[in-house]
């Protein structure tokens, strides 16, 4: 199915690429979250006339992205976790914790933000990239630490 994309997709494209999905993929998840439109002659057209008006939101969300970027560059975000006797972690540190960790922050960030291959589950720090949107990406340094050391 051929769908024209209205936001940005990384696996897929940019705004206003016409690209060919899986019709189940575009029927129950594109098009109800609107990050696209079928690609119908008629939707051709109308996207053509709000093409200006999407261009000048990513630019608005591009400049937004770059100053949060510059605020949230080299900080440093610290989680306490409980350890056991041999100071291994009894969980671990997932995207969500960094995401909830930085917005107590003041940062306006999303897990799906947080770049981390895999969760944390060792104790101590760790370099770990924030995108914030597809070309900007400022790196934090999250620090694991044990919960008896902050008492």
């Amino acid at each position: 199915m051929k769908v024209i994309l209205t936001e940005m997709i990384e696996s897929l494209g940019t705004v206003g690429d016409e690209v060919s999905v899986a019709k189940g993929y575009a029927r129950n998840y594109l098009i109800p979250q609107k990050k696209a439109i079928v690609a119908t002659p008629k939707n051709r057209k109308v996207f053509e006339r709000q093409r200006a008006q999407f261009e000048q939101q990513l630019a608005k969300d591009h400049t937004q992205a770059e100053v949060l970027a510059e605020k949230i560059q080299g900080s440093v975000c610290t989680i306490v976790e409980r350890v056991s006797d041999d100071d291994k972690l009894y969980g671990s540190v997932s995207t969500r914790d960094i995401a909830e960790q930085l917005n107590a922050q003041g940062f306006a960030v999303d897990k799906r933000m947080v770049m981390l291959s895999e969760p944390i589950k060792t104790l101590g720090s760790f370099i770990v990239p924030i995108r914030l949107h597809s070309d900007i990406s400022p790196e934090i340094t999250v620090r694991v630490v044990p919960e008896q050391e902050t008492q």
